[in-house]
């Protein structure tokens, strides 16, 4: 039997699919019987995320800790890791896992100073995307691929989620010094189960984090054409929250949209699935976004840009995805879409039964764990290193 692992996973915000990720990835984990414990950001989140935090602590060994953690660089960051650094003296991982930029970045720093102190914490990282969305010609986006390098070499491995993820810090960051696996996203077997439509469902479905780069503004661009073309926009949810929500509230209401789009806090996916027809990500940047994900494996019919590793997703459907930040394009899929949903929604069946079983949630797990104990087993080899898919 391979020896109990004490893991803790390290991270900012407690919102969208990185937040999904970690806690699928520790339920799992706990499920095995390791110990597992979160360190993660106060001041972002609200009441759902806060529900979901409540609903996965019973099962962590070692706990769920908030603490203020600033999106930017900013001095605060000193306190911060200082005090990620006391909880983790108090923790003793095995692993030390970060997920996200800020998160990474506390996990590698905070896990060398212990093994400055003699211990011998596996240090991991995961992008989720990240830094890894800022142009490399940018100021800012050399600013972030020179950290990561700097970064890696306080790393002992190197998770992604998608193999865009994985290709994308080769060609910003540089090709990986340190041992590389790609565990895909994965599902519940009960998540493959079709959502039925409610009662008025309306046409179109947006759930995500309320900012530019998930693609909102676009999403409205698109109804207000379709209105403008036809006469009548279609009818739509936006499910989420984000500190950009009120200037897309202002967005719908100067663009007289107001009868046909309505706001909504967040929600289980599942359960907004149920309010539309169709589901629409018109995201700018992506790496492998479980909306889309859970959207097909519900059997929706799913409209989404090509970007990241959502084309990984479709495979030889990706013909159908467009253009990021075109909202001409989105309006014309959309209109597409709701004019053939019979043949919409039996390329959403067709889809459903072809990813059920790629995107698995203990295969991401198991892939995972055999990263951390191989990264404990041996110190990382120098030079660049083939990577490995961790499919089933």
């Amino acid at each position: 039997m391979s020896p109990r692992l004490r893991i803790v996973h390290c991270f900012r915000n407690p919102v969208g699919g990185l937040f999904r990720h970690v806690r699928d990835l520790a339920a799992e984990q706990a499920t095995a019987g390791h110990a597992v414990g979160i360190i993660a950001d106060s001041t972002t989140g609200g009441p759902y995320e806060d529900a979901l935090f409540a609903a996965l602590s019973p099962s962590l060994e070692l706990g769920v800790t908030r603490i203020p953690m600033r999106r930017a660089i900013a001095p605060g960051d000193a306190v911060a890791a200082a005090r990620v650094l006391r909880h983790l003296r108090r923790l003793q991982p095995d692993v030390i896992h970060g997920h996200g930029a800020k998160g990474g970045a506390y996990a590698r720093l905070m896990g060398t100073a212990l093994r400055l102190a003699g211990g011998r914490p596996a240090r991991i990282y995961t992008p989720h995307g990240g830094s890894l969305h800022y142009d490399a010609a940018s100021i800012k986006g050399r600013l972030y691929f020179t950290a990561e390098h700097w970064l890696e070499r306080m790393s002992d491995a190197l998770v992604f989620v998608s193999r865009y993820e994985a290709d994308t810090y080769g060609a910003k960051v540089g090709v990986p010094r340190r041992p590389v696996t790609i565990a895909l996203n994965g599902l519940r077997p009960a998540e493959f189960e079709p959502v039925a439509i409610g009662e008025e469902p309306r046409d179109l479905l947006f759930i995500g984090m309320l900012r530019d780069l998930k693609g909102p503004d676009v999403f409205i661009s698109a109804l207000a054409r379709i209105r403008d073309r036809t006469g009548a926009a279609p009818t739509a949810h936006i499910v989420g929250s984000g500190d950009d929500k009120a200037r897309y509230v202002e967005m719908v209401a100067s663009l007289g949209l107001d009868r046909a789009v309505s706001f909504h806090q967040p929600m289980p996916a599942r359960e907004a699935f149920a309010l539309a027809r169709v589901v629409v990500v018109p995201s700018r940047a992506e790496s492998m976004p479980y909306l889309v994900l859970e959207a097909l494996a519900a059997g929706k019919p799913t409209l989404a840009t090509r970007v990241g590793g959502i084309p990984e997703i479709f495979g030889a459907a990706s013909d159908a995805l467009v253009p990021p930040g075109d909202a001409d394009a989105l309006s014309n899929a959309i209109a597409a879409t709701l004019a053939e949903l019979p043949s919409a929604t039996a390329r959403a069946e067709r889809l459903r039964q072809a990813i059920r079983g790629t995107f698995s949630i203990k295969a991401m797990a198991a892939s995972v764990e055999a990263a951390y104990r191989d990264a404990l087993a041996a110190a990382a080899p120098s030079g660049s290193v083939a990577i490995t898919d961790a499919r089933p």
